[in-house]
């Protein structure tokens, strides 16, 4: 009963701040920080995989667990105190789908990192939806790529067909080195700021 009791004040404090985003568009939110707390860490420990592989530290998701409480107090302290600092992230190779031989690089950060990188989600994800077009499918809550596609096909079908082109830049990033896009201004173009 008490975590059903949690889950529902922090999708209160999410909705809260979904509206505050939506109601101010162009207002520059300064910290979120404050929403992240144990009950919070604790919600975030509940969404975030337990199944997948370990990182640097070789920390399962059972040996973080015997420990919860005090595991989860302690990444809050060092998160709020600024001392947390993300672990390297440990470097795996996999198969390539659809490339025989060929491997591509995949990163599995550590089970704390992955709890707190989902805190963090929570907090920003009310914020930054505000800003998505409703046509925009990839990586939002509920939201898939088989509605994507039914969106597409549905907007072909009001306009009587036309041309559908699938693309693949293949190993784009490997010979790219990625700088995101900065403006004359000196900004990365976002509307909003945070501080974390």
């Amino acid at each position: 009963m008490t975590r059903a009791l949690d889950r529902g004040s922090i999708s209160t404090k999410q909705q809260k701040i979904a509206n505050l985003a939506s109601e101010a568009p162009q207002r520059v939110l300064l910290t979120l920080a404050h929403h992240i707390d144990l009950m919070w860490l604790e919600e975030a420990y509940r969404r975030t995989r337990k199944d997948g592989a370990v990182g640097v530290d070789g920390v399962t998701a059972a040996e973080y667990e015997e420990r919860l409480h005090e595991n989860l107090s302690d990444l809050l302290e060092r998160f709020k105190s600024g001392r947390y600092r993300a672990p390297p992230v440990r470097r795996v190779h996999i198969p390539k789908a659809g490339a025989k031989g060929k491997t591509r690089p995949i990163g599995i950060p550590t089970l704390e990192d992955k709890i707190l990188q989902r805190a963090v989600l929570m907090v920003l994800e009310p914020v930054y939806e505000q800003d998505f077009l409703d046509c925009s499918y990839g990586f939002r809550p509920g939201r898939s790529a088989h509605q994507a596609l039914e969106a597409l096909w549905q907007g072909l079908m009001d306009i009587r067909g036309g041309w559908v082109i699938d693309l693949d830049i293949q190993s784009y990033l490997d010979v790219v080195s990625y700088c995101p896009p900065i403006h004359g201004d000196g900004s990365s173009g976002s509307k909003r700021a945070l501080l974390l």
